[in-house]
């Protein structure tokens, strides 16, 4: 069995590990490229969001590298999610290709439901190796995580942007290639105290929240590298959702760590008091968290079409206004460009400096007092 999956984010350092630790035989996608982009678009639906049209490319460039099977997660609810999997099947199955789609639904924090779903993938491991296997993948990612939020916090502050990057970059190979807890561990340790020593300037930098669907906020590629631009415009990042929250609350129940979801959800009801799929509800209780922690502003990112973030959106300016944080929304589709993205991030960022200022004048202050 030659297993593959699609990208998100750095999921596949984990993912390799885990499919590993299942004595199975892995073969990890190439990078997102302009190439996968055009398969995916050339046989998905145009009408499907970009999610579903970068898995198809990223799982047609696996399977021309000898891949026969795919594992694919599931969902349900209003979310078009849910219907990924058998979509991208009978497409694949049309073009010819020959395969096995292992669909792995979210167990509802029911471990031993995960663990059975990933022993049945694995016939030839035993259930202890798959345990070791999930503990081994989830420090991966943990590991990943820290280095990532560390480096949202330097690069708007580092004098030498590239440097921090190379730095980054270099630790992600190191821990794909670790093959014990204690290397990963020494690797992050190392990493994260080279990216802290770095030269960083002394001025305040903006903080700005991201919100919106989850893979778009975790794939790069799928959003034109918002994250990275904003931390070159001297802008620190906060990611509302990191693979291991979705991880530590839907699969594990917030066992693993103290979970903030349900605080999430309570911020969320003044606005929106019930489900609408994905995250939508997520994208506007997390605005109103990042407002009492006081960032300076808001960008929501989506797919074109995505019902929840829509419906989010059409809150999110009551929300804006009533606790007074500028929201931004960006929607990305195969047709998004760098350059438009980077001059509406540019003036956004100018924006939310500009009031800054004048929020923090000796003349308002006076004014207010």
């Amino acid at each position: 069995m030659k297993v593959s999956f699609p990208h998100m984010g750095h999921l596949y350092i984990p993912l390799k590990t885990l499919f590993k630790g299942l004595k199975l035989e892995v073969i990890a996608p190439p990078p997102i490229s302009q190439k996968t982009m055009e398969l995916g678009v050339k046989y998905s639906p145009e009408f499907a969001c970009l999610p579903l049209k970068i898995n198809m490319g990223n799982f047609i460039e696996a399977l021309e590298q000898g891949a026969d099977t795919i594992v694919m997660a599931g969902g349900w609810g209003p979310c078009r999610f849910g219907y990924y999997a058998q979509v991208e099947r009978e497409i694949l199955q049309e073009l010819g290709y020959d395969f096995k789609m292992v669909v792995l639904e979210a167990p509802d924090s029911r471990i031993s439901e995960l663990l059975l779903q990933l022993k049945a993938l694995g016939e030839k491991a035993s259930v202890r190796e798959a345990y070791k296997a999930i503990r081994f993948a989830w420090k991966k990612l943990v590991a990943i995580e820290k280095l990532e939020k560390t480096l949202e916090y330097c690069l708007p502050r580092a004098i030498d942007k590239n440097y921090m990057e190379a730095v980054f970059e270099r630790a992600l190979q190191a821990i794909d290639e670790a093959e014990s807890q204690q290397e990963v561990e020494k690797i992050a340790q190392e990493s994260l105290r080279e990216m802290e020593k770095s030269p960083c300037k002394g001025a305040e930098v903006l903080k700005i929240g991201l919100v919106g669907e989850i893979y778009t906020i975790l794939e790069p590629a799928s959003n034109c590298h918002v994250a990275r631009c904003l931390g070159r415009l001297d802008a620190q990042v906060s990611r509302s959702i990191y693979v291991s929250d979705w991880v530590n609350d839907h699969l594990f129940g917030g066992y693993l760590r103290k979970s903030n979801h349900k605080q999430i959800i309570q911020s969320s009801r003044p606005y929106l008091n019930y489900e609408v799929g994905g995250h939508g509800r997520e994208t506007v209780g997390s605005t109103v968290d990042f407002a009492r922690r006081d960032y300076n502003g808001i960008i929501q990112i989506a797919p074109l079409t995505c019902m929840p973030e829509i419906v989010a959106q059409s809150i999110l300016g009551k929300v804006s206004e009533e606790i007074e944080i500028p929201c931004m929304t960006l929607y990305f589709d195969e047709h998004s460009g760098a350059a438009g993205v980077y001059t509406r991030l540019e003036a956004f960022g100018d924006m939310l400096q500009r009031k800054k200022n004048l929020s923090s004048s000796p003349l308002l202050l006076e004014a207010r007092a």
